[in-house]
């Protein structure tokens, strides 16, 4: 039996394979886009658009300034927020729809050292993700914070008595490689550190169980396995127990008890709320709300568990063909996220030339070439397909001409 033919008997078993036509996946140059970069950027759900249209041209456009009450507007970002909740292991009244993961990060690190008076370090490792280390850097800036970066191996002999946080990305962006969440946050609360996870590349994807793990605090973004598209708001969550000496810097209006008694003092609101800053935006919370119900009706374990068979299929179907490159991942499934990552010194060329035979991963400098498996719309077939390319881009040597080298940004 080939491999297409293993593939397909096995998307014929698929229990997940009808969600694939819920999913906007254009024509490549060889057929369907083989898209194994939505871990960067999820598919569009088909969905989306009529959503959308609706939000613009009825509750905006004829609802105008009473869409806020009519169409629920006010609510959206709770709403939303309690949708995700069940996704990454909280209660629906810990988790909100807001901002940017940057801006998150921000508000829930300041909130710590707020928290931990008298301790003013942040622990995270080298090579997290830039933005996460950034808004550490901001802080440091303007003297409240100190940075402090540790090698994985040595995190845990890091935490002392002036760590006010420990700030971690659960799934790592460049190799997938996951943190045990349960040992670490055990670990820092020893310490009596407070503890932060990043899941940007973890919701929607994997299982995830903030309270069960006793996690403090947690960001991620809308627009990866969620699908919200481009620039998706992110959401936030505190632990309920933190509810009380919860105190952000960004106290904007939409974080206020009553905003609508403008008043020109602040007055924050209780819980999760208070991590609002300004105005709701409508139109992004509108398209993640879309992809949040599609990932909650499929259900977090078995998109992880698809995840896991795709990724193996496709180390199977790659040793077959007698793909030779280092794997920079974890080799076993259960200790990586929803990605595989290849080190290769051209990989930036090898990426493109993949690209314009249909097969969309991306490129992580200097040297790997990233491939995500968003187990909602990819088949086993696409796994031996693109497979089968990258063999072949990689016996023919066509990452080699001179238009797949010319550097460009890419995502």
């Amino acid at each position: 039996m080939t491999l297409l033919e293993q593939a397909r008997e096995l998307d014929a078993a698929d229990p997940l394979a009808r969600f694939r036509d819920r999913f906007l996946l254009p024509d490549g140059p060889n057929g369907p886009i083989i898209y194994l970069d939505g871990n960067s950027l999820g598919a569009l759900p088909k969905a989306t658009p009529a959503a959308m249209a609706q939000a613009v041209e009825r509750d905006w456009g004829e609802g105008l300034i009473r869409s806020w009450n009519d169409a629920g507007w006010f609510e959206m970002a709770g709403r939303i927020g309690g949708k995700i909740a069940p996704l990454i292991g909280a209660q629906p009244h810990e988790v909100i729809a807001c901002d940017t993961v940057s801006v998150n990060l921000f508000k829930l690190i300041a909130a710590a050292l707020h928290m931990r008076p008298g301790r003013k370090t942040i622990l995270s490792e080298p090579g997290n993700f830039p933005t996460d280390i950034y808004m550490i850097e901001g802080l440091e800036r303007q003297g409240l914070a100190k940075q402090r970066l540790a090698k994985r191996e040595a995190l845990l002999d890091a935490l002392d008595q002036d760590v006010a946080l420990l700030m971690l990305t659960h799934a790592h962006y460049k190799t997938g490689e996951l943190f045990d969440m349960a040992a670490l946050t055990r670990a820092a609360h020893d310490a009596g550190t407070l503890v932060l996870w990043d899941l940007s590349h973890s919701t929607g994807a994997m299982p995830v169980d903030l309270n069960g793990v006793g996690a403090d605090f947690a960001t991620g973004c809308g627009y990866k396995y969620l699908c919200g598209g481009p620039g998706a708001p992110a959401f936030a969550y505190v632990a309920e127990r933190h509810h009380g000496d919860l105190a952000q810097p960004l106290t904007g209006w939409f974080g206020h008890a009553r905003p609508f008694t403008f008043s020109d003092a602040y007055e924050a609101a209780p819980g999760i709320e208070q991590l609002q800053c300004g105005t709701a935006p409508i139109l992004g919370l509108t398209a993640l709300e879309v992809g949040v119900d599609v990932v909650a009706e499929i259900g977090v374990k078995q998109l992880y568990a698809k995840s896991q068979a795709l990724s193996e299929f496709f180390l199977e179907c790659s040793r077959e063909l007698g793909v030779d490159l280092e794997t920079v991942s974890p080799a076993q499934s259960d200790r990586r996220g929803s990605q595989l990552s290849f080190r290769h010194p051209d990989a930036y060329a090898l990426c493109q030339a993949l690209i314009a035979r249909g097969v969309i991963g991306d490129f992580r400098d200097p040297d790997i070439l990233r491939l995500g498996f968003a187990p909602a719309y990819l088949r086993f077939e696409d796994m031996a397909e693109a497979a089968r390319h990258l063999a072949e881009v990689l016996e023919s040597r066509e990452w080699q001409r001179a238009e797949f080298n010319q550097r460009a940004t890419v995502t």
